[in-house]
């Protein structure tokens, strides 16, 4: 319930407790608030078990944390009912690795996905060259360069 309040907050807290119902007044206050605060939970387990009895047996497993949208979405895609096969998505989905085979092929390295990727390739240079450079674009190749006189285009509306 407080789980965000830091050791600065809680001594605000006492000192403002003392100052305002004094230290004689103090320790009765406290033993107020924790007993309504127990009264309270009491009420509310005991109207947990009172809607539990009344929905019927089909309701035994219900939890009321399930009604918090966050609880329920973690539960139901995050937890083992994989009906939907999304942890095989999660798992199939790998940003790293896909951004490592990038950069190593941006810098001219193998990696050790990218070499069945080469084999890939060498296959397909076997089925025919001309296949191969319409299908995967040179990287690593440098663009010719414009001559002196030709100036790049130019875009006003990117400046």
């Amino acid at each position: 319930m407080f789980n965000d309040i830091g050791a600065l907050e809680l001594l605000t807290l006492v000192v403002l407790a003392v100052l305002v119902f004094g230290p004689e007044k103090l320790p009765k206050v406290i033993q107020d608030v924790t007993r309504t605060i127990r009264k309270i939970r009491e009420f509310s387990d005991s109207a947990k078990e009172d809607i539990r009895s009344e929905l019927g047996p089909q309701f035994k497993d219900f939890e009321f944390e399930d009604l918090n949208p966050k609880t329920f979405v973690r539960k139901q895609l995050m937890d083992g009912n994989d009906d939907l096969g999304l942890k095989e998505i999660r798992e199939s989905f790998d940003l790293r690795k896909e951004m490592a085979e990038v950069t190593d092929a941006v810098n001219g390295r193998e990696s050790a996905t990218s070499t069945g990727t080469a084999a890939a390739a060498a296959a397909g240079a076997a089925a025919g060259p001309d296949l191969l450079k319409k299908s995967s674009p040179d990287l690593l190749k440098k663009p010719a360069r414009p001559a002196a006189d030709e100036r790049p285009p130019f875009d006003a509306d990117a400046t």
